[in-house]
């Protein structure tokens, strides 16, 4: 009779080696392929917020309107306020919103964690009476992870003339001409620089409206 022959216990223990190197390179491969699948599906969750945050910025910026939500220390009307970190106007609201008519708008830089920033909006709804602007909710965080930003303002000097730059928007009576936003997140992903003209007319808020003192509400001439 002929006699089987088995494998050795040594070439088990090889071909044991040799699979599992096979399945740890492929376990390797699956894992690099779902961290490059998530990463980049998180690379276009973030564009999707860079491109969704400058297209609100730019909509409700373009909507911005002459009207009054306080007064100077002399007692005339402010339309729009802007410093490096925050911006005050009023616009009409996209969607169901805009039923509730136009609102005051607060675009602000907010500490966010020891070293980061969010960039988030409240809304406030003025009075038909003239009485202080009313809070509609909780901010809306607009974009997380901002390293650091700034707001910077751009508009006609009382002579027509246009201006420098400025970081911070002096005269409230009138609108300046173009709001420029830029800022640094963190990551790869970046935040093209935006600037946002106003589609209304700077002067007209000085030709247009004033304030009495003790109320808030427009009065045309």
């Amino acid at each position: 009779m002929k006699r089987s022959h088995g494998f050795s216990l040594m070439e088990v223990l090889a071909a044991l080696a040799l699979l599992s190197i096979v399945l740890l390179g492929v376990y390797s491969g699956i894992s690099t392929a779902g961290r490059i699948v998530r990463s980049g599906d998180r690379a276009i969750e973030r564009m999707d917020e860079v491109r969704s945050t400058q297209a609100y910025l730019r909509s409700e910026l373009a909507q911005a309107l002459v009207m009054p939500f306080g007064e100077t220390d002399d007692g005339d009307p402010v339309v729009f306020a802007g410093a490096s970190d925050k911006i005050t106007f009023v616009a009409p609201m996209p969607g169901y919103l805009s039923r509730l008519g136009p609102q005051m708008q607060v675009v602000a830089l907010v500490a966010d964690g020891r070293d980061d920033y969010r960039l988030e909006v409240s809304l406030f709804l003025l009075p038909p009476d003239g009485s202080e602007p009313k809070a509609l909710g909780d901010p809306q965080v607009l974009l997380r992870g901002i390293h650091k930003g700034t707001f910077s303002y751009r508009g006609m000097d009382e002579q027509n003339k246009p201006m420098d730059w400025q970081e911070k928007w002096a005269d409230g009576r009138r609108t300046p001409s173009l709001v420029r936003i830029a800022l640094d997140l963190d990551g790869t992903t970046a935040f093209p620089t935006m600037i946002a003209p106003l589609r209304i007319d700077p002067s007209a808020s000085r030709n247009g409206f004033s304030l009495s003192r003790g109320s808030r509400g427009p009065v045309v001439r």
